[in-house]
């Protein structure tokens, strides 16, 4: 390991730290969890020149590598583990190139999403990925994790909006997939199989993602207390069944809310969503130029489920009920300790979910305040507990709410991804031949192991 310092050191200089403070940083993410040990090295690259430098030295010495974006994952990705080096792209944050023309942007990893969205506005067009931290997150991050969002369940998550990528392999080669096309079809699709592949195959260092159009029309916004989160995840579904297609759709449980109130004060979460003194809440926003009739359609849908709604047609009011939304991630972790969990049901199981986590959460007496992409049938139940380690009976709740999320025909993360957190889980949902291929395939891109080694398999 003493020689794979001296020679990073050798070849990158002021780019490797060793500073104890920055190697504690780099060993926790935005889940709450911190991985053990002490990584060896952190290495900030700027250009691509020192991303193969980095990983050529790792592979020749071999010596385990994980990449590392902005650091706001929730599955423990990211985690600086034991003697790796630590390999972040966060300075690699330059918006190489736009072209309206083709409808795309070229960018490199650490550019935080909201940054290249200000940057295509005065295009006309966005990057739709539409994380609730894309104030802070990575465009890198954003693919290594196939992130979603708000906005997922009408324009796509993350892999329907990447054209093509610059990836450095383990041993340094540098690999370019995909193109600056609408369509092709020639190969494997490789950009596919990279993105969401957390690391472990690749560090992605550059990527042409699809910049669309700006929506044109109004915003509509719908606002509905409910008397239980099974009514106000009926209403979602219904929603869903009838073929409307809003924007956001999110559903918000009563603990949920009364975190966000006691982070933002009563007063602004009444100004922004009126009162909020039901069991559930659920957002439901419409864009584009169908918004109003979508709207107006939607709303008998929402009172037959027991929901007493509202409807703006205020752009401003709308945005302001999606920032009370998009607090309740900082709101909660100011309540302590937060395993911040992701799984996926069917749309028209999500009554059945939420009645699963309020067993599981009664069952071993931990809050787990829920909120949800109603519009994609995804869920974040957190776990909140004393300040410390996970507690064994938290993994005990978590592996039962994973459980019941399978048998709903649900999936373990449906954006987080697997990272450390849910490993012991991912064979239970893939099965043995595609667990047996999956690890395969990492071991084509990745012979010797190193790349993120302990993430995902």
């Amino acid at each position: 390991m003493t020689s794979a310092l001296h020679r990073l050191v050798a070849d990158l200089g002021d780019a490797v730290s060793t500073d104890p403070d920055r190697l504690l940083a780099v060993r926790s993410d935005r889940s709450g969890f911190r991985s053990p040990g002490t990584p060896l090295a952190v290495v900030d690259a700027t250009r691509v020149e020192q991303v193969q430098a980095t990983l050529r030295i790792a592979s020749e010495l071999h010596v385990p590598v994980v990449p590392r974006g902005a650091g706001t994952g929730l599955a423990g990705g990211g985690n600086g583990t034991d003697g790796a080096i630590v390999l972040s792209v966060a300075g690699m944050n330059r918006i190489l190139e736009i072209c309206p023309e083709d409808g795309l942007a070229v960018v490199e990893p650490g550019v935080i999403n909201a940054d290249l969205n200000a940057a295509l506005l005065s295009h006309g067009l966005w990057f739709a990925p539409d994380p609730a931290s894309k104030a802070i997150a990575s465009v890198g991050g954003n693919i290594a994790t196939n992130a979603g969002g708000l906005l997922c369940a009408k324009y796509g998550v993350t892999r329907e909006a990447v054209l093509g990528l610059s990836v450095v392999l383990a041993d340094g080669r540098l690999l370019t997939t995909g193109s600056r096309t609408v369509k092709g079809v020639t190969g494997y699709d490789l950009t596919s199989l990279l993105v969401g592949s957390e690391g472990t195959l690749g560090v992605i260092v550059a990527a042409t993602v699809r910049a669309q159009p700006l929506p044109s029309g109004g915003v509509c916004t719908i606002g509905a207390l409910f008397p239980s989160v099974e009514a106000a995840a009926a209403a979602s579904a219904a929603i869903t069944a009838a073929r409307l297609r809003p924007a956001v759709m999110e559903l918000l449980d009563a603990p949920s809310m009364r975190v966000i109130a006691a982070y933002l004060g009563e007063d602004a979460v009444r100004d922004a969503m009126g009162p909020v003194s039901g069991d559930a809440y659920l957002l439901v926003q419409f864009d584009g130029g169908g918004a109003e009739d979508e709207a107006a359609a939607a709303m008998p849908l929402i009172v037959a489920s027991g929901g007493a709604a509202s409807l703006s047609a205020d752009e401003e009011a709308g945005e302001r009920m999606l920032q009370i939304r998009r607090a309740y991630q900082p709101a909660l972790a100011a309540t302590g300790e937060v395993l911040v969990e992701d799984v996926c049901v069917p749309r028209s199981r999500m009554p059945q979910m939420f009645q699963a986590i309020e067993t599981i959460s009664a069952k071993y007496d931990v809050p787990i305040p829920t909120i949800a992409h109603a519009g994609d049938g995804n869920l974040h139940p957190n776990f909140v507990f004393p300040p410390g380690e996970v507690p064994e009976h938290v993994w005990a709740a978590g592996d039962e709410l994973f459980r019941a999320a399978l048998e709903l025909g649900g999936t373990l993360t449906g954006e987080h991804g697997v990272g450390l957190l849910k490993r012991r889980w991912l064979a239970d949902e893939l099965g043995e031949t595609s667990y047996e291929l999956q690890q395969r395939l990492k071991a084509v891109f990745d012979p010797l192991g190193i790349l993120n080694p302990g993430k995902v398999f």
